[in-house]
């Protein structure tokens, strides 16, 4: 079995390798994920100018609870995605944060698919 460390260092290793690939503009700003046991954090990031545009967190009061943690995850999706057409932004580079395409990270990339964002 893997230990938690381990698996954490091996998911900031692949996001290294992810980053090293893939940086946000002003036209098209990074969507980055990340999650913890409980919660969905996402944010749109300018990586040139270094400012967050917009974020959106299952957190957020305009989210309740769901059953299940996809279903947050797509609440989430949709949330960055009105947050986003608000500022006038079409295209995102998703950012995984080195966790696989799967589950809350699949989910919540679908629903923002679905509410417009174009990636």
């Amino acid at each position: 079995m893997m230990s938690t460390l381990n698996r954490k260092s091996a998911r900031q290793k692949i996001h290294r390798r992810i980053r090293k690939k893939l940086s946000g503009t002003a036209e098209r700003p990074r969507l980055a994920v990340n999650y913890s046991n409980q919660h969905v954090y996402t944010q749109l990031i300018d990586d040139e100018a270094g400012v967050t545009l917009a974020a959106a967190n299952s957190l957020d009061k305009s989210i309740e609870k769901a059953a299940s943690n996809c279903e947050v995850a797509a609440k989430v999706g949709s949330l960055i995605a009105e947050r986003a057409k608000e500022k006038n932004i079409e295209q995102v580079v998703f950012d995984r944060g080195g966790h696989l395409y799967h589950g809350k990270i699949k989910a919540l990339a679908d629903a923002a698919r679905e509410a417009g964002l174009q990636f």
